[in-house]
């Protein structure tokens, strides 16, 4: 017996019932007529923007979850969104009860714009912004070049779900369980996919990392935040 994939949630679904090597004349009628399934994926990445407004007590509060001590000299946002759009023929079969579906569906994976912010204490120039707007960077590169990576694997996926053949199901409710499917299995499945990209994020603000921008440019870094701290305090 053919297995129709992971995702099939709640779709009954013909190919369960028969033997691939056999077509009934509605399967017949499906598969040759009502064309493939099809998934379409596209990515876009909307560019980016170095805002210098913040102190470094700003970007402190932005990021929150830090580590009691330490301050947030630059930081990189952005967000994800994913949207699914679903369409697709179908054909019905009164005799069977039956219905098929050559189900298309639209997925985009998109990532607002990112923002690289730099604390205002470190003027545009000088050896200490240089060097926390290139750290920065690296974390907006790994945003650019992880899209790529995360479309690919969604469409592998998707691929290997439906394999390009139409999705059947009782007369009346083919649309319903599939919809149900792309909220209940694929949606939650491509924003885990978009998270894995957070953990990469992660690998660059290692202890060492931070430790490495306290000491550059023979403690201009240091020099700058202490006299904010002073006046925070007073």
């Amino acid at each position: 017996m053919k297995r129709c994939g992971a995702f099939a949630i709640a779709l009954v679904l013909l190919c369960f019932l028969m033997p691939a090597s056999a077509r009934t004349p509605f399967q017949a009628r499906c598969e040759d007529s009502i064309g493939e399934s099809v998934s379409v994926i596209s990515s876009q990445q909307d560019g980016y923007r170095v805002d210098n407004s913040h102190s470094f007590h700003g970007l402190d509060a932005l990021k929150g979850g830090r580590a009691p001590g330490s301050h947030v000299l630059g930081l990189t946002r952005t967000e994800s969104r994913v949207t699914i759009g679903v369409q697709g023929r179908m054909l019905t079969d009164p005799a069977s009860g039956y219905e098929c579906v050559a189900p298309r569906l639209e997925v985009k994976l998109h990532y607002l714009p990112i923002i690289v912010y730099v604390g205002r204490e470190f003027a545009p120039g000088t050896c200490a912004y240089r060097e926390i707007l290139a750290h920065e960077l690296r974390h907006r590169d790994i945003y650019l070049g992880f899209l790529p990576g995360a479309e690919k694997a969604v469409s592998d996926a998707l691929a290997r779900r439906f394999e390009g053949k139409p999705l059947y199901a009782p007369r009346g409710q083919a649309r319903d369980l599939l919809q149900r499917e792309i909220d209940s299995g694929w949606m939650p499945f491509i924003k885990r996919e978009m998270a894995k990209v957070e953990r990469l994020q992660a690998s660059i603000d290692t202890p060492q990392e931070y430790a490495r921008l306290g000491k550059v440019c023979a403690g201009e870094v240091q020099s700058l935040i202490r006299p904010a701290k002073r006046k925070k305090n007073t």
